[in-house]
């Protein structure tokens, strides 16, 4: 639903997007180096970035380093000045833990990170921002433990013993990649929270569910945090924006946890049944979501497809957007 709005003097329209690029690397370093060759991934990537002409872009699949140089190589690929900000923290994806934490007998494979990730910062998230980041108010949820969330939904064996064991559930983070919630503020002083996210899919696990039940519970901490129940809720404006790989009508997974969100009379949902992946065997899928508070006043939202769309380099995944009239301090 689009819901058309008064605009005043100091109401200013901001456009934000979400884009899971799938550009993670097959090992440290090497996305900086695609990024510095120009590979078509990377030019197909970027394309699409410039085309959307988003305020704010919260990106998925932007492998992390300490020092920054991809997520910088990359916002330089855009042009002199295309986004003035940027933020990335280091995310779970690929944190050693020591631990068999898939329950398959064997240690130091990608799903034995804190998140799946063939190495630290693989597939982690990254945020572009022509509004300005207020870092002294980020709140970094990832370190929360699975098990300290209200009624978690843990892995158990048939016996009802934990899944893979009691030690990796005691330590045992409940975000995947990263769970944010980052405040921006516009030239006008608008303020808005971007609670960025990226769940794992709810597959590639065995009859324990443990990649369904982590990702229903990576979608409900939204809910506990506006609840009160984890972190601080957001003051004023916010919008959810990530990937929850989670469709409420096809494909794979615990609909019941998206299905909820999107109906949570706290949001509104700007692009209902709206398609944004496309795989060969699943067909299409809604994925990613932009879910702003129900009090802000949408006036377009859209994806964007990366072209052309029988190009694999291109991805499987389309730039969703939401335009949003925001207005500063009166």
């Amino acid at each position: 639903m689009l819901v058309a709005s008064v605009a005043n003097s100091t109401a200013e329209t901001l456009r934000i997007a979400t884009y899971q690029t799938e550009l993670q690397a097959r090992g440290p370093g090497l996305l900086l180096r695609d990024i510095l060759k120009e590979t078509e991934d990377v030019q197909s990537r970027l394309q699409t970035i410039l085309a959307a002409d988003a305020d704010v872009v919260v990106l998925q699949g932007i492998d992390f380093d300490l020092r920054g140089e991809t997520l910088g190589a990359l916002n330089a690929a855009l042009g002199a000045g295309a986004y003035p900000h940027t933020f990335a923290l280091r995310p779970n994806a690929g944190q050693p833990t020591g631990l068999d934490m898939d329950g398959n007998g064997r240690l130091g494979e990608p799903r034995d990170g804190m998140g799946y990730g063939r190495f630290a910062g693989h597939g982690a998230m990254a945020i572009l921002s022509r509004w300005q980041i207020a870092r002294d108010r980020v709140q970094d949820l990832s370190d929360i433990l699975w098990r300290d969330i209200p009624d978690p939904l843990l892995p158990v064996y048939d016996d009802g013993q934990p899944f893979p064991s009691f030690e990796v559930q005691q330590m045992h983070r409940l975000s995947s990649t990263a769970h944010w919630i980052v405040p921006l503020v516009g030239p006008q002083g608008q303020r808005i929270s971007v609670m960025a996210f990226h769940a794992t899919p709810p597959l590639f696990d065995g009859p324990e569910d443990q990649n369904g039940r982590r990702n229903a519970d990576e979608i409900r901490m939204w809910q506990l945090v506006l609840d009160g129940q984890i972190g601080e809720p957001p003051q004023g404006a916010f919008v959810i924006a990530g990937i929850a790989n989670l469709d409420p009508d096809r494909g794979d997974g615990r609909r019941a946890s998206i299905t909820s969100l999107l109906q949570d009379p706290r949001l509104q949902d700007p692009t209902p049944a709206q398609a944004t992946a496309r795989f060969e065997n699943a067909g299409p899928l809604r994925l990613s979501y932009l879910l702003p508070a129900a009090q802000i006043s949408v006036t377009d939202a859209g994806i964007l497809w990366p072209a052309p769309l029988d190009d694999v380099s291109t991805g499987r995944h389309g730039l969703l957007w939401v335009d949003l009239l925001l207005a500063g301090p009166s």
